[in-house]
């Protein structure tokens, strides 16, 4: 274990026993004013009818009938974890486990505020939940930004950390409002398993380094206090200690971990085990967790439903406290997925445990905190059985005070107890501003992907460049949910927007004279129908999806188009007397290859759900006003693919025994492809071109043959000139792969291992330096689950298809 680790075990190991020499206070009664006006969730510190932005204001403890300056917790001169310890143990082991739940009671007799943890910030801030986050009178709503599907095809590492930028600042001026709390468990970073799964629209997408990437730049967003231009959050004297890192609104990583099915026929999330092997928790599974920690310094990480190999992964120490807390280093809690400690007794019937043994096994496993039953009036599982788990001995106390430090050490940070002035200043007018509306719009632009683009179809212009017709009037045909999308752009654990541009807004704006045909689920090209297409200049069709067909709680059964949509949008496009424009609305991948493969549907663009400002961004793209540079985060199947495979089969690699092929742009090397993994077009040519046509790298080893942390030194360097050989200027992503050399069995095809977005003028050439390290870029994971560096030649891989660009890495091993 690294040294910083080490000290890290000591430090917990110390503040346990202390906590547990503690002598429990009893405070008099007289003087806890029995809670009256503690109101969580309904002001920043909500006491006595009267807002206080934080828990250690003198006037609070006062209208309490305290003295704040007799409780060390509130002593600023103190060290957080001093603090924490003081507070804990003040409180009675009864006030110790009325806290352990997303519902925090608080403990007015010493002075000790309510709590609501739980609060959803996706793609904006969001107030699914109890309502810890509310929207009405001043605060009417919060920008609402693409899904993170759509973000993640950007490819765009500074937008990830700008919208987290503006979440957080949201968060804050809500906070100050009395409409927030401090803690959100966003982002969702599952890696994209299977097409079916009906939560893809909340994830960045199937390959590991992409959803890293974005994990760590959203996570920073939300987390870091940015200082003088710098974003390092810290703010207090000892940069060395991460604990005391202050941070703007705590963010969580979830759902650890191997959790990408929620109900496809029988399986359930709630009972499903995972089974999985240690190379693909390592390789894929855990990949983008790790990064989180580590690279984002995330302050949270939620556990989800399932069990792995056997194990709910709620009560799992090797996951929780040996990797999360130990080897990766976390500086925070661990959240239960709510009720999944209930699961474990009521669903799975895990060992047949009582409610006081699962509550112990999961506490003793890691958790900290336990999100419970979320609908009103009932309670937090560890609430309702912590008190029994102690006094049964199955849990020792000292365990309840680890995990309550945990919690309000991360409270601390967040300046729930001091206040935090930087965002004093923030109400009103930091949510739904103009910047941060445009902000969605431009997300919402640089997601959109196009598919296909025959002769030029697109842009809708007035441009003759093209050599299409000047369109002055359109035909906007489609479910009457897509084509003024108010709800279904919006995708799920939306809050409420700030206004809706729906693509009948955005479109008209672009042409007045769009006329709507409403489809429904039989024949749509009715009688009128034909007529309007007669007499407009282009037709376009908006189709999809919805919430009702992927979401949480329920995966998809076939990747097709529901509502009898590919036969009315055929019957469209036969009537329509020029190629129509389609414009597919979904998270996971649609087979749309009858519109692929059919002359008389001239283009295809992939909206995804692009927020409240999806109506703009998508006017914009048909119509030449942003030239599309989004890229597929997720391979699109033909829906042949799905009867080779059931979801529950948790391998990535081909499975030759049961004849199953492997999954992702990664493992997957079938004829079902429809669009690969980062495909994308644009309005414009590009090409690649660098010196660099050979490169080796020696890496030298000490007796061992896999590459540990730390040991990341050797690197192989080169610029790529990407060039605009057409007459639009746009964004490109160079995604660079590197792919083993091809003896090395079982090996991924290719694997991402860089990528960059970059904006080219028309006619002009862009360097991109690429520098990358020999471990990370050229190793792979053994079947041993160790991260393993093939001697021989790799090779490094620009792009695909014809702009692509390659060229062989030899790698030499020398023992040192």
């Amino acid at each position: 274990m690294p040294r910083l680790a080490t000290a890290m075990a000591s430090s917990a190991s110390s503040f346990r026993l202390l906590l547990a020499l503690l002598c429990v206070m009893s405070w008099s009664s007289a003087a806890a004013n029995n809670g009256d006006g503690l109101v969580a969730g309904r002001g920043p510190i909500g006491t006595n009818g009267k807002n206080y932005t934080k828990v250690c204001d003198p006037a609070r403890f006062a209208s309490l009938g305290l003295d704040m300056s007799s409780f060390r917790y509130c002593d600023s001169s103190l060290p957080y974890a001093a603090r924490v310890r003081d507070l804990v143990g003040r409180l009675t082991l009864q006030e110790k486990v009325d806290n352990l739940g997303d519902h925090g009671k608080g403990a007015p007799r010493v002075g000790l505020q309510p709590y609501m943890w739980w609060g959803e910030a996706l793609h904006g801030v969001s107030d699914t939940g109890p309502k810890g986050t509310w929207f009405g009178d001043v605060v009417p709503g919060a920008t609402s930004f693409p899904l993170v599907l759509n973000s993640a095809a950007s490819f765009n590492e500074t937008l990830w950390r700008a919208v987290g930028q503006v979440v957080s600042t949201e968060v804050r001026a809500m906070y100050n409002l009395g409409h927030a709390e401090l803690t959100y468990w966003s982002p969702n970073i599952n890696v994209v398993r299977d097409p079916r799964w009906g939560r893809a629209s909340e994830t960045p997408g199937e390959d590991p380094l992409l959803v890293a990437r974005y994990a760590v730049n959203f996570v920073r967003g939300m987390q870091d206090i940015i200082i003088n231009g710098n974003g390092n959050g810290n703010g207090r004297d000892d940069d060395s200690d991460p604990f005391a890192r202050r941070i703007k609104v705590s963010s969580c990583c979830k759902h650890f971990t191997a959790y990408d099915v929620d109900k496809w026929f029988d399986a359930d999330r709630l009972t499903f085990d995972a089974r999985v092997t240690e190379r693909d928790l390592a390789e894929t599974f855990n990949f983008p967790f790790e990064a989180c920690i580590r690279e984002g310094d995330a302050s949270c990480v939620m556990c989800s439903y399932n069990r792995v190999n056997g194990v709910p992964a709620c009560a799992d120490h090797r996951l929780l406290t040996r990797t999360v807390r130990q080897q990766w280093q976390l500086h925070g809690y661990i959240v239960s997925d709510c009720d999944s400690v209930r699961v474990m007794v009521r669903d799975a019937k895990w060992l047949n445990l009582t409610g006081a043994e699962a509550a112990a096994a999961a506490m003793k496993a890691g958790l900290d905190l336990d999100c419970g039953m979320f609908w009103e009036g009932a309670q937090d599982f560890f609430t309702t059985y912590g008190v029994d788990a102690v006094k049964q001995g199955k849990l020792a106390e000292a365990d309840v005070d680890e995990a309550l430090g945990n919690n309000y050490l991360t409270l601390m940070r967040l300046g729930f107890f001091d206040g935090a002035p930087e965002f004093d200043g923030l109400g009103v007018g930091d949510v739904c501003s103009g910047e941060h509306k445009e902000l969605a719009a431009d997300a919402a632009r640089q997601g959109m992907v196009l598919l296909k683009n025959e002769a030029g179809r697109l842009p809708l212009d007035d441009s003759s460049a093209n050599n299409n017709k000047v369109v002055r009037s359109v035909a906007l045909v489609g479910l009457i949910q897509h084509i003024n999308a108010t709800d279904v752009m919006l995708g799920d654990y939306r809050g409420r927007p700030c206004s809706v541009v729906t693509p009948y807004d955005g479109i008209r704006k672009m042409v007045s004279a769009t006329h709507l045909h409403p489809c429904d689920s039989g024949a749509c090209a009715a009688p009128g129908a034909m007529a309007l297409m007669n007499t407009v200049d282009a037709t376009i069709v908006i189709a999809g999806l919805n919430m009702s067909v992927e979401r949480e709680s329920n995966d998809r059964e076939d990747l097709l188009l529901p509502w009898n949509q590919t036969g009315w949008i055929t019957a469209v496009a036969a009537a329509s007397p020029d190629p129509i424009v389609l414009v597919i609305m979904s998270a996971g991948g649609v087979d749309v290859s009858f519109a692929q493969n059919d002359p008389k549907v001239g283009a295809i663009v992939w909206a995804g759900y692009p927020g409240e400002e999806g109506g703009t961004a998508i006017a914009d793209v048909l119509f030449g006003k942003h030239n599309p540079g989004g890229r597929l985060p997720l391979t699109w199947f033909n829906n042949d693919y799905i009867s080779k495979i059931p979801m529950t089969s948790m391998a990535l690699r081909p499975d030759a025994e049961h004849g199953y092929p492997g999954r992702t742009y990664k493992f997957y090397s079938g004829s079902d492809v429809l669009y690969p993994f980062g495909h994308g077009l644009s309005y414009t040519t590009f090409t690649y071109n660098s010196t660099t046509t050979a490169a080796s790298a020696t890496l030298k080893i000490a007796d061992q043959d896999h590459c540990k942390p730390l040991t990341f030194k050797p690197g192989v360097s080169f610029t790529l000139t990407v060039s605009n050989t057409g007459g639009v200027a746009g964004a490109h992503v160079a995604a660079l792969y590197t792919a083993p050399p091809p003896e090395v069995d079982e090996a991924p095809i290719k694997q991402l291992v860089a990528f960059r977005r970059v904006f080219v003028p028309a006619g002009a050439n862009v360097d991109v330096a690429f520098d990358l390290n020999v471990c990370k870029a050229f190793g792979i994971v053994e079947k041993t689950a160790y991260t393993v560096v093939p001697a021989g030649t790799s090779t490094v891989l620009v792009g695909d298809g014809a702009t692509s660009l390659s060229f062989p890495v030899k790698v030499d091993l020398a023992v040192s």
